[in-house]
């Protein structure tokens, strides 16, 4: 039975992760690069009107180590991108066990949408996906809120589909929109140099990627499930 969990995640999530390492590149990437653009000359008209000794900081902070931009910068993103979608295959195969149900990648599809709303949709709501420069809340603050989202709308989803009782349904809902009515941590609006059409243009790229991520994800998952319970 581990050997059939560990073979699922760790082969579709392989696999999903190369998938969605080629969308990055040739969609979200160029829009990421493109939005440093103007954050960096952003930056450096700010610092062009700062103290020389303001400014010698900033640039000793700009210095932090980052990988270059070209074969180094896509091999990090390769290995980002297989970490976490094998990241999501462990916990989508988890998932699945413990529902102890058959399956298959039409099944696993389903699947896969509840690990969108749950780890996407759901936190995008609240905090929508950023391009660097943009103005944003305190980073912690923001992966707490990201964190007690997926979970809640995870949670939710399951009482929903799983729960007999229709309070505990009504409860999942409850679950669901807590964090919402809590509301996700703020922060003041200000105009930037980052161009609403490029913002934009984001949000909706990623939104596509990661649909269609979740979606193989899932399917792979019900596949492989199936098959390596059959060897």
């Amino acid at each position: 039975m581990l050997s059939r969990l560990l073979m699922t995640a760790l082969v579709s999530g392989a696999l999903a992760g190369v998938f969605v390492f080629a969308s990055h590149m040739a969609k979200t990437t160029p829009l990421i690069l493109l939005a440093e653009v103007y954050e960096n000359a952003e930056l450096a008209e700010s610092h062009a009107h700062e103290p020389p000794k303001a400014a010698h900081n900033h640039a000793v902070e700009s210095d932090a180590w980052a990988p270059d931009d070209g074969l180094e910068r896509s091999a990090y993103t390769l290995l980002a991108d297989l970490l976490t979608s094998i990241g999501f295959a462990f916990t989508l195969v988890g998932a699945i066990a413990l529902r102890g149900r058959s399956i298959d990648w039409r099944s696993g599809m389903v699947w896969g949408l509840c690990g969108f709303a749950s780890f996407y949709v759901g936190p995008s709501l609240g905090l929508a996906p950023e391009v660097p420069g943009m103005a944003a809340a305190d980073l912690v603050a923001r992966q707490f809120w990201w964190l007690v989202t997926a979970v809640a709308t995870a949670g939710g989803l399951a009482l929903i589909f799983f729960a007999g009782p229709y309070g505990l349904k009504a409860a999942g809902l409850a679950l669901m929109a807590a964090p919402h009515v809590v509301g996700a941590p703020s922060h003041t609006i200000e105009d930037g140099g980052i161009p609403a059409e490029l913002a934009a243009q984001f949000a909706v790229t990623t939104l596509i990627v990661t649909g269609l991520f979740w979606l193989l994800l899932g399917s792979l998952t019900g596949y492989f499930y199936r098959r390596f319970g059959e060897t």
